[in-house]
């Protein structure tokens, strides 16, 4: 663990409630039973659950893993997600990079003396600009899960979107190992592709130095069947147990800081450009 003293904090610009937001209480967030965006959600993952396969996730990779899309900056692609809506989110229906702000804000608040937790707040949506580069969203947003075993209980609407899957009638990958073996590692483990698996990527081809946990925070904070229901614990090592914690903590401020109370972030951009320009600088490419 990297603990870095970072100095006087600057002007906070926005200061979540972390027990309460705008009236809405803990148990009131990820509604997926009810609520207005309820049909957009659930198509959303109607489409992820059917295409997501194991031989979809691998041709994904060879796609997005060549880093020929383009080159730019961390800030400016954070601020591109001004331009897309999280279609598989059903607790906000505004832009992207504002939650990037909630969130960074959030963490600042509990979290003053890691900066690099901070920064991971910020940027852990960045991979969503794939949507922006005709990526349906489907295969961008959203929880993810594991492909090629048997996909748990735990996965959002997992009794009502797989039917069309064909790795969930496969014998080779329907089964609680499936190609798989015993804790062999998240590391060893295709997961759905989407905007937390080519972040990560991204920052490691980079060469961005975000400590080994924020990269796991990254990599896994859409994993809600692992760190919020605890499922597929027979695939993790010694490693993922060690981090999970980890991922926990990162989750109740990406997930508890969303609200309508949207953050300055002109005012607060010139500090996170610090942080960029610490763990990521420069022009990267994509």
């Amino acid at each position: 663990m990297r603990i870095v003293n970072i100095g006087p904090d600057p002007s906070l610009a926005y200061r979540p409630d972390m027990q309460k937001c705008e009236n809405k209480e803990k148990e009131d967030y990820r509604n997926f039973e009810s609520g207005n965006l309820f049909d957009r959600v659930f198509n959303t993952y109607s489409l992820m659950h059917t295409h997501q396969t194991l031989g979809f996730v691998k041709q994904k990779h060879s796609e997005w893993t060549n880093y020929n899309h383009t080159q730019m900056g961390m800030m400016d692609a954070i601020m591109s997600l001004d331009q897309l809506v999280d279609e598989s989110d059903p607790d906000v229906d505004f832009p992207n990079s504002f939650h990037a702000f909630q969130t960074a804000e959030g963490i600042r608040q509990e979290h003053p003396d890691r900066d690099w937790f901070q920064l991971v707040g910020l940027i852990h949506d960045v991979g969503k600009i794939m949507a922006l580069w005709d990526e349906p969203q489907w295969s961008v947003v959203g929880d993810t899960f594991p492909v090629g075993c048997k996909f748990q209980n735990s996965i959002v609407f997992r009794d009502k979107t797989f039917m069309n899957n064909p790795d969930d009638k496969d014998p080779k990958y329907n089964t609680e190992h499936g190609m798989y073996k015993p804790n062999c590692g998240l590391d060893n483990v295709l997961m759905s592709w989407g905007h937390d698996e080519y972040l990560y990527r991204v920052l490691k081809f980079n060469k961005c130095s975000v400590p080994e946990e924020g990269l796991y925070m990254i990599r896994f904070h859409s994993f809600y069947p692992w760190h919020a229901h605890g499922d597929y614990m027979h695939l993790c090592n010694d490693k993922d147990l060690r981090m999970l914690p980890w991922v926990k903590e990162f989750n109740k401020y990406d997930l508890y800081t969303k609200t309508t109370n949207m953050p300055d972030v002109n005012e607060l951009k010139p500090y996170y450009q610090s942080l960029i320009d610490k763990y990521c600088p420069g022009i990267l490419k994509w």
